[in-house]
């Protein structure tokens, strides 16, 4: 038998408030048997992947080259050093 979420359970889980799952509920994958409302494992993973947001733009972004395997952070690049400028 799969594992039963309540609200408090879901919401740390998913690192939301529980407020934001019950406002949210009428659009979020639930089971409800009387009163009694539960996330399963499934309904948790289709919550994160509905609001799962891929940056398309800016340095988080994935490039297109990257996408074929490599880490997505492979293509940043560090800040010159501070001061760097300056002349002794």
């Amino acid at each position: 038998m799969n594992r039963r979420f309540t609200y408090p359970e879901a919401a740390a889980a998913l690192r939301v408030e529980e407020s934001w799952l019950r406002r949210h509920i009428k659009k979020l994958p639930h089971s409800k048997k009387g009163r009694v409302i539960t996330f399963s494992e499934a309904d948790l993973d289709a919550i994160d992947a509905m609001f799962h947001h891929t940056p398309t733009a800016g340095p988080l972004a994935v490039p297109a080259s990257a996408a074929a395997g490599s880490h997505p952070l492979a293509g940043l690049r560090p800040l010159p050093q501070r001061g760097s400028l300056r002349s002794a």
